[in-house]
């Protein structure tokens, strides 16, 4: 604010020191004109009386409180003060709305609010550097998830549609270049809620500079970045970058799990899924020839990955000279259909539009489709704004970069035991993820599944821990019973159980608790909430143990429905 205040007065200084003027010269001409009294003897003003005069006059009012008429003088000067102080009020008004229209002055205005929203944050948030469409679905998800966050852009318009978004908690947004260290520092960089950085604007450079700015001046602070380079994404990782997403290697990735692990995939997809959303159905692509239109960054990727796989490839590229496809590749743009017959489409099992231009990955699909209706399709969407269009083109598989991005860095946040579960669960069988799919469509039925990870100590699981402490044996099949009735189940799984050096997947309920032991499930939300009640209240923990809540003890407590949501 004190920056305010003195741009405001900086601006403001002339027409002040002009309203200042004329009333001080009104005023000193009512002290000095006589006026009549109704003795017919001369009367002077003192200063409060012309001041008190001067201010009527001057707004206007007209008030008319006199002790006595005033001389022809007096009004002669009146009427003076009159237009001097009117003309001197337009001028300051005036001057005054020019300046919080400028831009730059209401910039400096948002600056400070966002400085002193940052500044009251007392509850653990992130700073999420670009609000386009990865930061704008990722900040959507923290706050669903019930995390704050703060964002920064150097947009204004993305700025200002985030103040229009209805969010489940406000999200301050500084408008400001991130690579300058001191806007990272007033957006919260060194305030001690922080809990990460995480860089997803579209330059890669950018969120490698913001990166190295968060790792100097917080050098144990999460940092995440996105970066579509494999060389920025060295970089990144040679000073200790956390978290490095980039999502054409992650989608092939995805792609190459599918067809060799379909339940894999699945199991994948839905423990990675952001709040509210659909469960992802089945997917199947099928083995053989496929073709990849379009050989740049996401191609190169698509290419390195099938061909693990064992996956024949054609190439169809617009600029060999440019991109250098593999031998054998077909030169064009695959949106002809002399192309694709070049590329024999007739034969290929699937086919793969990854130009970064949404309009030519549409064309090629529809032309492919016409040659060879069994095509397995995927096409990759630049822009989220043309949703609805891909949509429509009944696509198998989308790849958005903005939504595969999210995903994984919401993956990443909301519990760092989620990495640990997916990596081991790497090392399973199609048919082991075949059965947990099953069991998590069972709880969460069509909406994607709540996870969260329970860590057994005397902060976060009070009641459960001071049990263990006592000598109670607690088993997981004990957390699993509903605080309202005993006898009944949650709808959730235990994905992992970590405790030292042991990690048991899907461990059973007859798995015993030990103090330190860190746990994640996944199931519904609601789920979450009896638990977490369970965890914390001593009566509760004790009806699921022995059956019945002990006397003279204070009464149960139930989660507000705040908690319950």
């Amino acid at each position: 604010m004190p920056n305010v205040i003195y741009i405001l007065l900086r601006r403001l200084h002339t027409p002040l020191l002009l309203l200042i003027g004329v009333y001080a010269v009104s005023v000193l001409g009512f002290t000095l004109i006589p006026g009549v009294a109704s003795g017919g003897e001369p009367y002077y003003m003192d200063f409060f009386h012309a001041f008190y005069v001067v201010s009527y006059t001057a707004t206007t009012i007209g008030f008319g409180e006199l002790p006595h008429p005033f001389s022809p003088a007096q009004r002669l000067w009146a009427t003076g003060s009159i237009y001097a102080t009117v003309v001197a009020w337009i001028y300051a008004i005036g001057s005054l709305i020019a300046t919080f229209q400028d831009p730059a002055f209401r910039a400096l205005i948002a600056q400070n609010r966002v400085r002193r929203a940052v500044q009251h944050m007392g509850e653990s948030f992130y700073l999420v550097c670009g609000y386009g469409d990865t930061g704008s679905a990722l900040v959507r998800a923290l706050t669903d998830y019930g995390l704050r966050a703060v964002v920064v852009d150097i947009d204004p318009n993305r700025v200002s549609a985030l103040e229009l978004e209805d969010l489940r908690s406000y999200a301050p947004g500084l408008c400001a270049d991130a690579v300058e260290p001191q806007t990272l520092i007033e957006a919260g960089l060194q305030h001690p809620r922080c809990a990460g950085v995480i860089a997803v604007t579209n330059f890669d450079m950018v969120n490698l500079q913001i990166a190295i700015t968060a790792k100097l001046l917080r050098p144990r602070l999460r940092v995440v970045c996105r970066a579509e380079s494999r060389d920025v994404g060295a970089n990144m990782a040679s000073f200790g970058t956390d978290h490095i997403i980039n999502p054409f290697d992650i989608f092939a990735e995805r792609l190459a799990l599918a067809l060799h692990a379909p339940g894999m995939f699945l199991v994948h997809e839905w423990v990675t899924s952001v709040p509210h959303e659909p469960l992802r159905e089945p997917l199947f692509p099928p083995h053989g020839r496929w073709i990849v239109c379009g050989y740049g960054r996401f191609g190169k990727a698509l290419h390195e990955r099938l061909a693990v796989e064992d996956i024949s490839i054609t190439v169809i590229e617009a600029n060999p000279a440019g991109t250098q496809p593999p031998p054998g590749s077909v030169i064009g743009r695959g949106t002809e259909a002399h192309t694709l017959r070049e590329a024999h489409v007739e034969t290929a099992v699937g086919i793969v539009a990854g130009t970064d231009v949404d309009a030519n990955n549409l064309s090629i699909i529809m032309t492919a489709r016409e040659l060879n209706p069994k095509l397995f399709m995927v096409a990759r969407q630049n822009r989220l704004t043309n949703q609805a269009i891909f949509a429509a083109a009944d696509l198998h598989l989308t790849m958005q970069r903005s939504s595969i991005i999210a995903h994984k860095i919401f993956a990443l946040i909301r519990s760092p035991l989620l990495a640990d579960f997916l990596t081991l669960a790497g090392t399973q069988t199609n048919e082991w993820a075949n059965e947990l799919a099953a069991r998590i469509s069972a709880v969460t039925q069509e909406k994607a599944p709540h996870i969260w990870a329970v860590r057994l100590n005397a902060q976060d699981a009070p009641a459960l821990w001071q049990a263990l402490m006592d000598g109670e044996t607690v088993t997981l099949g004990d957390l699993f019973r509903d605080p309202h009735d005993r006898e009944q189940t949650l709808g959730c799984i235990a994905l992992l159980v970590k405790h030292e050096e042991k990690e048991p997947l899907l461990p059973t309920d007859d798995y015993e608790l030990t103090a330190g032991d860190e746990l994640l499930f996944c199931g519904r939300y609601r789920a979450s909430q009896w638990m977490d009640w369970t965890l914390k209240n001593e009566n509760v923990l004790k009806y699921l143990l022995h059956g019945e809540a002990p006397r003279g003890t204070a009464s149960v407590r139930e989660p507000a429905p705040s908690e319950r949501m």
